[in-house]
Order: C-alpha cells, then sequence, then structure tokens
C-alpha cells in the first residue's frame, strides 16, 4: 500500500524509474495515458516496429509533442523526454534503464525480449502473455538465474487472479477455483476473422482499424487458455484434465458454482482455474454477468469461519462453507504502472510461473488439408486448447505459440489437437529451440497421458 509513497520520494530524488516500452498498440497507448500522470516514473524510450505509430500512440494520449521527441537515449535521460526507435535491441540497452514493458503479443518475438533483458540486467513486465504460456516457466528461471524479475503484467486479467489467489491463501482460505469471466458460445470454437465481427453485433464496415484477429482469439477461446495457463503455471492451480468448460455463471452464483462437484458445483477437482461465459447456452446474457472481470473461491476451514461468512453478508454455498470474492473490471494498460512500480521499488512481480502446469495445445477449427499453412491465433484454422502440461507433452501437442506459418505435413480433423508430427517446423529457431528445452527442463505433474483428442495417433 506505499507504492505512491515511494515513487513520489524517487521524484523528489530526482531518480524516477526508467521504463522502456516495446509495443505501443491498445495495452502500451494505455499504459502512456497514465505514465505521464505518474510521480516517479519516466518513459526512457518506446520500441516499435513502426515508429511512427508510437508517435501517434503518444498524441492520441495527450503527450506534448516535444515530451516524446527526444533524438536519442542519451538525451532522453538528461531531459526526462522519450526517445522513440524502431530498434527494439537499443532500447534494451540503452543506459539508464531499469525495467522493459514487453507490449508486443507476439510469443516468439517476446521470448527474444526477455533473453536480451536478461543478458542486459533489465527487469521485464510480460504484457506478452502468449509468450509466459509458451515458455514463461523457463523464462522466469532464466531472469531468476540473470539477477532480474520477471513478472505478469498488473492490468491484464492473469495477474489480478493471481492477486486475489494469493489474497485468499495469506488469508488462510483454500482456493478452490480462479479465473475470469468472458463471453463465451460453443460454436465460437470454429469462428474466424471473416465471421468474428457478426458474433460482436459489429457491422463490418464499422470494425475498420480493428485487428480481427486479436478479438477473434477473444472469442474463439484461445486467449481465455492463453490466459489461464499463465494463472496456473504462477500459482499451482491446474486445469481440468478436459480444459475450460466455460460455465454460464453469475456473480452471486460464483460461490456455488465454481466448486468440486462433490460438493454441488462444477469443478473437477479442488484448486482449478475456469473461465465463465457472461452468456447462457441459449444466447440469452446474464444479468449480473463477470464478462470483464476476474474471481476466486475459497473455503472455510472451520465452523467458525463458516458463522463470520455468515456474520459478515459474505456470498456462499448452500452450506456456507465456500464463498467468493471478484472484480468486476480490468483496467488494462492503465493499470499497469503497478507491476513497473512493485518490480522496481518492491522486488516483487505481480505474478510469475513457478512449474509447467498447464499449455494451450494448437487445435484445428476445421478439417485441415496437408500443405496448409497455419495461421496461429486468432486465425482461419486453428484455436488454442488449455490442457494439462503432462498430457499436452506426451502427446506432442504443438503450442498455439508455434503454430503461425507451420505448414502440414499431414491432414488434422477438426476438433484434433495438431501435433509437433503433423507440421514441418524449424527446430532450430529461437522460439522452438527454447520451448524444447523447458519441456525438457521441468517436471509436470502426473496428468491423463492419452486425452481424448489425441487418441487417434501415438
Amino acid at each position: 500500500m506505499n507504492l505512491h509513497r515511494m515513487l513520489a520520494q524517487r521524484a523528489e530524488a530526482g531518480r524516477p524509474i526508467r521504463a522502456g516500452l516495446i509495443g505501443a498498440g491498445k495495452f502500451g497507448s494505455m499504459f502512456l495515458a497514465q505514465a505521464r500522470h505518474t510521480p516517479g516514473l519516466h518513459v526512457l524510450g518506446i520500441a516499435d516496429l513502426d515508429a511512427g505509430r508510437a508517435e501517434r500512440a503518444l498524441a492520441e494520449t495527450g503527450w506534448p509533442r516535444e515530451q516524446g521527441a527526444a533524438p536519442s537515449f542519451a538525451a532522453a535521460l538528461e531531459t526526462g523526454a522519450t526517445h522513440i526507435t524502431d530498434d527494439t535491441g537499443s532500447l534494451i540497452a540503452a543506459h539508464g534503464l531499469d525495467v522493459v514493458i514487453d507490449a508486443t503479443g507476439d510469443a516468439a518475438a517476446g521470448i527474444g525480449h526477455v533473453l536480451a533483458c536478461c543478458r542486459e540486467g533489465r527487469h521485464v513486465v510480460m504484457v506478452n502473455v502468449e509468450a509466459d504460456a509458451l515458455a514463461g516457466p523457463l523464462l522466469a528461471r532464466r531472469a531468476e538465474e540473470a539477477g532480474i524479475l520477471y513478472s505478469l503484467a498488473y492490468g491484464d486479467q492473469p495477474a489480478l487472479i493471481c492477486e486475489l489467489v494469493d489474497w485468499a491463501r495469506a488469508c488462510g482460505f483454500e482456493v478452490a477455483a480462479a479465473g475470469k469471466g468472458t463471453l463465451y458460445m460453443e460454436e465460437f470454437t470454429a469462428s474466424t476473422p471473416d465471421t468474428v465481427w457478426g458474433h460482436y453485433g459489429i457491422e463490418p464496415e464499422r470494425a475498420s482499424g480493428l485487428n480481427a484477429k486479436m478479438f477473434n482469439s477473444f472469442l474463439d477461446g484461445t486467449k481465455s487458455a492463453i490466459e489461464m495457463t499463465a494463472v496456473a503455471n504462477a500459482t499451482g492451480l491446474a486445469p481440468a484434465p478436459g480444459g475450460l468448460d466455460f460455465p454460464s455463471v453469475a456473480t452471486d452464483e460464483l460461490a456455488q458454482t465454481l466448486i468440486p462437484t462433490e460438493d454441488g458445483g462444477v469443478l473437477h477437482h479442488m484448486g482449478q482455474v475456469e473461465v465463465v461465459s457472461s452468456r447462457r447456452r441459449d444466447g440469452v446474457d446474464l444479468a449480473a454477468d463477470l464478462r470483464w472481470g476476474v474471481y476466486v473461491t475459497f473455503a472455510a476451514p472451520s465452523d467458525y469461519v463458516e458463522a463470520c461468512f455468515a456474520d459478515y453478508g459474505l456470498t456462499t454455498d448452500g452450506t456456507g462453507r465456500y464463498s467468493a470474492l471478484w472484480r468486476p473490471y480490468h483496467l488494462i494498460g492503465l493499470e499497469l504502472g503497478i507491476s513497473v512500480a512493485s518490480v522496481v521499488l518492491r522486488g516483487e512481480p505481480t505474478g510469475r510461473a513457478s512449474g509447467f502446469r498447464a499449455d494451450v495445445a494448437a487445435t484445428a477449427k476445421r478439417q485441415l488439408a496437408a500443405g496448409e499453412v497455419l495461421d496461429g491465433e486468432g486465425g482461419h484454422t486453428v484455436w488454442g486448447r488449455l490442457m494439462p502440461a503432462a498430457d499436452s507433452v506426451a502427446a506432442g501437442a504443438l503450442p498455439i505459440g508455434l503454430a503461425h506459418g507451420a505448414r502440414l505435413r499431414t491432414p488434422v480433423a477438426a476438433g484434433e489437437a495438431v501435433l509437433f508430427a503433423d507440421v514441418d517446423i524449424d527446430e532450430n529457431a529461437e522460439a522452438v529451440r527454447f520451448r524444447r528445452q523447458m519441456e525438457a527442463t521441468f517436471p509436470r505433474p502426473a496428468g491423463d497421458t492419452e486425452p481424448a483428442a489425441m487418441e487417434r495417433r501415438a
């Protein structure tokens, strides 16, 4: 509860946190909108493949033109202004930089950025949850070995879920489930960039300038799987063997629904990640939904605590044992400064992978033919299914983070996982080598070694 005081002290001492931003898209822009109002925080530089996009982001978020016009990192350090570049490596290596924010969403690029931060001694805040889902456990370990901190990004749902889980456990409660809300229907898994806007109720002509693949990733379940992988690997909670069920649950029903089946709920096991839908399967939207929020359900350890739940008006299941806490919104990049401050001032990440417990397998949206090229997250060919890591690795499933540009050697039926053996992939690519190394490095909890979706091939 002291971050603002600590930031103010850094500002008064003339020693602001020096941050570098990679990626000036929506998340990065929202961070920039608040960074100029945060004491003790100096955005030393911004790197984007399109430097003009970074300039536009500053203008759109209210920055004075001269504030983003530093001609070099040295000049930015001296004047307190910001230098814009299309050279990510030069930003990470900039003298005086404390922390790098990766807001790119590119899994392969994210691995390279973290490894560069390890070499240069820069802390890293990963908005790029795609990279974390692909290789977060090993990235976090490499960062620790390099003496830097690796952190999930506050404001994004995984870090907020980690915070709720930590709160519950620090209070002495056993966590039943944790996750987020989203808009989901079963048919959305087949959605493509060509059909996505109809599901959102947006006329295609009004979607000009919006990233159809990104929006489709949220719709088809891939982003939910990626984010729950990050949560599971950071908290020790585990996915169900079949992945996400997306039960339709209103906020006042969380405590009676997101609990184990033997206690009247829907969970496969105690300590599970799950995403709830804001829409019923009949297409009716819930009145008290959690579409934009996060939640945790937890159990009272004694009769006394159950009585306290009742005394203080907590929402509980029928037995009074389980309750829930939720946050209805997440503010994306507007809250990202919390991670930056926590990492630099407290030496504490806002979520960090500690084990390889969950994974996201590329799964065919339709019958795929040999010779087709996969287009990755949010595309026309595959969606990402959450799996226990033990099952994914045992089956040789292709992670969604490596599914962009891979050419199929063999056909894959709709609904089946794409395997490494099904594709031509460059085993020498940095991201592939790093992922293979992670699979060989981390012990995985026992799981089902032949999930139903993978019975077709050994």
